[in-house]
């Protein structure tokens, strides 16, 4: 059986649109593989000065998702596009796309620009980086991060992945904090969806300080949290919630 292929891109220079010109001359880039499994893998190609990612998907995605519904990959460059929508600094999108058949494998791909002087927050903590030291720095960092989540989660959508490793900020005392690498993300509104929210709220903030509490005080985990809810202290109903966020990942570590 033949196949389709859909492939878009975005707002892109002239140099980009010869780089990325095809589904096909793109997947076959071989480029510098950074990580890879069964499910994916991820290369950089540089255009010029400028690095991109290219994510390459081989399947549409795990158990419900290899037969029905979005495809891993698509999943992905939604939710991107999802978060710029929410005013959520994110990665910037140059192409995106997949190839079905009727019968077989779906591949899809997306290649993103990286965001020069930004630094995973993951990797800040593994290599001691002295940005933790400087209290105007982290206090930003919170500050952004927390404006981000809440409007994130205010518009009913959760990450389901907010490790630190998917949190970036570059090192000036005014960072900007960027949310990246989310195909686990899904809007849930509705009442149905309700109880799925709440639990993808905890889950949500439980990700975030599950290093967070190994590096930052509590008095600064405290100020993420009254700055993410728009409060001065915490309440009896916070305090419950609080402890569910702190007990999320008990007998699962």
């Amino acid at each position: 059986m033949g196949s389709k292929v859909q492939w878009q891109l975005c707002d892109v220079s002239e140099a980009e649109s010869r780089a990325f010109s095809s589904f096909s001359s793109t997947w076959d880039n071989a480029g510098v593989k950074l990580d890879g499994n069964r499910m994916s893998s991820l290369v950089t190609v540089n255009v010029g000065p400028q690095k991109y990612y290219v994510k390459k998907y081989e399947k549409r995605g795990r158990f419900l998702r290899r037969l029905i519904g979005r495809s891993r990959v698509r999943a992905e460059w939604e939710n991107v596009q999802l978060l710029g929508q929410m005013g959520i600094p994110t990665v910037r999108l140059v192409a995106y796309g997949e190839e079905t058949r009727f019968v077989g494998a779906r591949r899809g791909m997306l290649v993103t620009e990286e965001i020069v002087g930004a630094t995973d927050l993951a990797s800040l903590v593994e290599q001691e980086d002295a940005c933790f030291k400087r209290r105007s720095w982290v206090n930003h960092v919170i500050d952004q991060l927390s404006e981000y989540v809440r409007a994130m989660h205010g518009h009913g959508f959760v990450h389901n992945d907010l490790k630190w490793r998917n949190i970036l900020a570059d090192y000036g005392d005014d960072a900007e904090v960027y949310i990246i690498d989310c195909p686990a993300g899904r809007r849930l509104g509705g009442f149905l969806l309700t109880p799925l929210l709440k639990r993808g709220v905890i889950k949500d903030l439980a990700c975030l300080d599950k290093i967070a509490r190994h590096v930052l005080s509590r008095t600064q985990r405290l100020r993420f949290y009254l700055r993410y809810v728009g409060l001065n202290r915490l309440d009896f109903a916070h305090k419950k919630k609080v402890r569910k966020i702190l007990s999320f990942f008990e007998g699962r570590q």
